[in-house]
């Protein structure tokens, strides 16, 4: 419990909306010479492995994808030039320049791309290849170089870090997301694990996390698995050996339970160690699965076992949204006392189902609730989950917001401090809910508003 005598408390998310307020009144109040302010980025890989030969004597492309990027979308940027400077691995690497690099040298090319119209943030500049040359040195590393111009912007110059490296590297594709889903029906999750390193992984951990309204449609002997508040995490190893160049399909049944809504699916790949598989548990205690085992083949002859080169692409999320509902019901609380008592009033968000409300990606609170102090009374003390704007006001809105997740048939209450200064019979003091959030709208899966409001009345 805050006590507001010695000062508010705010979370990250609030000081952040609130910075971000005051950069918007600032630009608005400066003119129209600010209006069109605007700064050129350019977005590129901070780091890559680049795979040393094949077993062969071949060697893998790998793809540097380079885009440009401006702050103020509400300005058009006209065409530009990337210019790239491959000087710094010129000798461990050999680059292929795409369409549209006209290069000035064997290691600095211009790269045109296009305009950026109006409510455009972003356009792709470069597809860069790059292939490592026969007989590199493994321990040679250097950068690959940007700037660029648009008219009168000029990016800040970044860099990619190239290395070379002799591992597999596993690749998880991106599997489609599934809008619309039926409560009570299956439906699976189907994707693709390819090696794009040079050598290859004779195993593969994967690690599976669905969220609460999804189930397993089997579990598999050679997986195992913990239940936890917000969904249920698989950890399978597979035995068939992925080659360089190789790729193979992964599919994972699953049911969409009834109190099934806003549902995200995450998994990823590695190759197999046994102290992998313990990080992954990270002391935790999962239960084997029995059913029949996830892509089984037979075992082969196990080689010496090598980190993953690149593992950024290993991790994927889907969504997974069913078409549910959950009606949210706020109740508040009727408190009595004297002139200088101090008393505690409650408000409750009840989730009264068949779904459960879970804002998994933006990390939002299911129910954002407001209000103002009762007629009379001054709010003294609030929970942490609660906050106060503008802060500095005699008679601020309070706001407090529950935790990112809500189970069908709970709820989270709130208890406020309030000092009665002076006796006002029947003092009340609407509470609502905030509908509208974009991060989370409530109204697109409550179905009844009307008992999203409450009151705290004192002495009443």
């Amino acid at each position: 419990m805050k006590d507001l005598r010695t000062g508010p408390r705010r979370t990250g998310r609030r000081v952040l909306t609130a910075a971000l307020a005051g950069c918007a009144l600032a630009v608005a109040g400066t003119g129209p010479a600010h209006a069109v302010s605007d700064q050129l980025w350019i977005s590129a890989p901070y780091e890559t492995v680049l795979p040393g030969a094949d077993a062969d004597g071949g060697a893998r492309e790998r793809t540097l994808s380079v885009q440009v990027t401006h702050d103020n979308t509400g300005n058009g940027v006209p065409a530009g030039l990337l210019t790239v400077d491959v000087s710094g691995i010129a000798s461990f690497a050999q680059v292929i320049w795409p369409a549209g690099c006209v290069p000035e040298s064997a290691v600095r090319a211009d790269c045109s791309f296009p305009e950026m119209p109006a409510g455009t943030w972003s356009v792709p500049a470069a597809e860069l290849g790059l292939r490592a040359l026969p007989g590199a040195d493994l321990d040679a590393s250097g950068y690959v170089r940007y700037t660029a111009t648009a008219g009168e912007l000029t990016a800040h110059g970044t860099e990619t870090l190239v290395t070379l490296g002799n591992g597999p590297d596993l690749v998880l594709g991106q599997a489609e997301h599934q809008r619309d889903l039926t409560p009570g029906t299956g439906t699976s999750v189907r994707t693709t694990v390819s090696n794009h390193g040079n050598r290859t992984a004779e195993r593969t951990l994967l690690r599976v996390d669905a969220s609460y309204g999804l189930r397993f449609g089997e579990r598999h002997s050679n997986c195992e698995y913990r239940q936890h508040e917000t969904g249920t995490t698989a950890l399978c190893v597979l035995d068939e050996a992925v080659a360089p160049g190789q790729r193979y399909a992964l599919g994972t049944g699953l049911r969409v339970r009834r109190k099934a809504l806003y549902e995200r699916f995450d998994h990823s790949v590695q190759p197999y160690s046994d102290e992998a598989l313990e990080a992954a548990r990270g002391g935790a205690t999962f239960t084997p699965g029995t059913g029949r085992e996830l892509d089984l083949r037979p075992v082969a002859a196990l080689r010496a076992e090598e980190p993953d080169l690149d593992p950024s692409d290993n991790y994927r999320t889907v969504i997974l949204d069913a078409r549910n509902t959950a009606d949210l019901k706020l109740t508040g609380s009727r408190v009595r006392g004297a002139a200088g008592d101090t008393v505690t009033a409650g408000i409750t968000v009840h989730n009264r189902g068949p779904a459960w409300v879970a804002s998994l990606g933006a990390g939002a609170s299911v129910a954002t609730v407001r209000f103002r102090a009762p007629e009379g009374t001054t709010v003294v003390g609030l929970p942490e989950e609660c906050w106060r704007v503008p802060e500095d006001s005699p008679a601020p809105t309070y706001y407090c917001g529950t935790r990112t997740y809500l189970h069908d048939k709970a709820s989270q209450a709130f208890g406020l401090r309030l000092r009665i200064d002076r006796v006002v019979p029947g003092a009340r003091a609407d509470v609502t809910t905030v509908d509208d959030d974009p991060e989370l709208p409530i109204r697109r899966f409550d179905p009844n508003l009307r008992n999203n409001r409450a009151a705290i009345v004192v002495n009443g």
